[in-house]
């Protein structure tokens, strides 16, 4: 059975990061204020980010990863912007348009490989 570590978006613009076996009905559960009591105080919750993991551990461990970041981190990870992870875990500013064109190239190639 999988399992997902998934990001959700609060109202207030916030995110919320858990770990579940049934990531719609949980989803579901949070909207209707059976889930966290962050997010209870924060409807409604929109999904933006998940990964599904083989193992429900691993998709605990990722979720204690993630929740210690950043919101500028957690951004980039929901846009798809890898390569400002690093940077953003150092405390850098990466935001020159050569950057992220260069790490858009970077995403792009890993794709096709």
């Amino acid at each position: 059975m999988s399992s997902y570590m998934y990001i959700l978006k609060c109202s207030d613009g916030s995110f919320y990061t858990g770990s579940t076996r049934e990531l719609e009905k949980r989803v579901e559960e949070h909207n209707l204020g059976l889930g966290a009591n962050y997010t209870r105080k924060h409807l409604p919750v929109e999904l933006v980010y998940f990964e599904e993991f083989q193992r429900v551990d691993d998709a605990f461990a990722r979720e204690k990863q993630i929740q210690g970041w950043s919101h500028k981190k957690k951004e980039a990870l929901i846009q798809g912007h890898f390569g400002k992870l690093s940077d953003l875990a150092r405390g850098k500013k990466s935001n020159s348009l050569s950057d992220i064109q260069s790490m858009s190239k970077r995403v792009a190639e890993g794709n096709r490989n």
